[in-house]
């Protein structure tokens, strides 16, 4: 549920209006709570805003009709009643010595883990799977130093001059881990350490002068590129689409903008197996996408509940650094074998995405043998 609340505070961040903050104040905030592990007194301030706004509203959605944008009624009721514990916790403020877990501690507990013996010699780990695995496979806008910074201390995004020392609560979550034959819940850092936030919206641009190069290196780095990409995309969502000046359906409800026809509706963590028991997502969904950590999630229940002309995409291991070139292979093998016993066939553009792979439902035979009917090709 972690997971869950810290999406709903991310899109809330986004659909503050903008006499509360500017969109260039959105972005920054919006980057900073995404992949630093310690945040700005001001962005802190933001966050436990907006994680008490979510107690109100997520409360007052048990009752009421949810917010249009971010609708929580189709949770169980524990599952609203964890995200209440979680934004109330965020809400409040965290300090070392508080009896809350420090972050610090714990990001360096997982990196401590992850290198075992090759902890005193980290710097020369960052460096190779930085220039040898991140570079080599797109990501060489990424840069150096900032790299170093977030593998060490988890701050990707320092965007302006000031003190980052207020724990981002976001990041904590917690794991059942064993401890002398007993099940235990460890508060931690569970999260990625290794390939990096930027990838989210740092190493692609349209601003082909945010890629240029001087002498071999970047002028830009993958925090200018976040930054200019989360503001463009803060800016239409802001609009949808129009330009602001003639943008009338912005009005502020309950603290946040409602653009239409956008909505976001959260489901179940089980919903997947049981979506198909369901009428109403009977073939449902035109495009559903999995992450490389839920292509385990493969299977019959996805093409019940995706639409004839659907797209269903996988991401790749592409930057997952720890796979060898024999095991990400064998990561692609197994997608598609799982899509295609899941009722999927690959789609093959003519300039294929190494990042993921698409695939569209298979045509059930009977369609072909029926009077008339024609196949078409889908466009991307």
């Amino acid at each position: 549920m972690e997971v869950i609340a810290r999406q709903l505070l991310l899109l809330s961040l986004s659909l503050a209006p903008e006499e509360s903050a500017s969109v260039h104040k959105k972005a920054e905030t919006f980057l900073e709570v995404l992949g630093n592990s310690e945040l700005r007194s001001e962005t802190g301030d933001a966050l436990r805003e907006a994680a008490a706004r979510l107690v109100d509203y997520v409360t007052v959605g048990q009752e009421a009709e949810p917010h249009p944008c971010l609708d929580t009624s189709l949770l169980k009721f524990r599952e609203r009643d964890e995200l209440v514990r979680i934004f109330r916790t965020w809400a409040k403020p965290c300090t070392e010595g508080s009896g809350s877990v420090s972050i610090t501690r714990a990001w360096d507990a997982r990196v401590r883990q992850h290198l075992g013996t090759r902890y005193d010699a980290r710097r020369g780990c960052f460096d190779w799977d930085l220039a040898m695995k991140l570079h080599q496979r797109g990501a060489g806008v990424i840069n150096k130093q900032q790299y170093f910074e977030w593998r060490s201390q988890g701050m990707a995004f320092q965007m302006r001059e000031g003190v980052y020392k207020t724990t981002n609560p976001t990041l904590l979550s917690y794991r059942i881990l064993r401890h002398r034959g007993d099940k235990v819940a460890v508060a931690g850092y569970w999260g990625d350490i290794v390939s990096s936030p930027y990838l989210c919206f740092g190493v692609e641009t349209s601003e082909l002068s945010l890629l240029k190069t001087e002498n071999g290196s970047h002028v830009k780095t993958a925090q200018d590129i976040s930054f200019a990409n989360v503001q463009a995309l803060l800016q239409a969502l802001s609009s949808r689409g129009q330009r602001p000046e003639e943008t009338l359906v912005n009005t502020p409800t309950p603290g946040l903008l409602l653009p239409t026809g956008l909505s976001v509706t959260f489901l179940p963590l089980d919903a997947l197996s049981r979506l198909p028991d369901k009428k109403s997502f009977s073939h449902f969904f035109h495009c559903i996408y999995l992450s490389a950590g839920m292509a385990h999630q493969l299977g019959g229940p996805l093409q019940q509940v995706c639409s004839p002309g659907g797209v269903l995409v996988v991401e790749l291991a592409r930057f997952l650094l720890d796979l060898s070139a024999d095991q990400e292979r064998g990561f692609v093998e197994t997608v598609v074998e799982g899509a295609k016993d899941a009722g999927f066939d690959p789609w093959t553009p003519a300039d294929p995405d190494p990042t993921h792979a698409v695939f569209t439902p298979q045509t059930p035979p009977d369609l072909h043998l029926q009077e008339g009917h024609t196949t078409g090709t889908m466009s991307p």
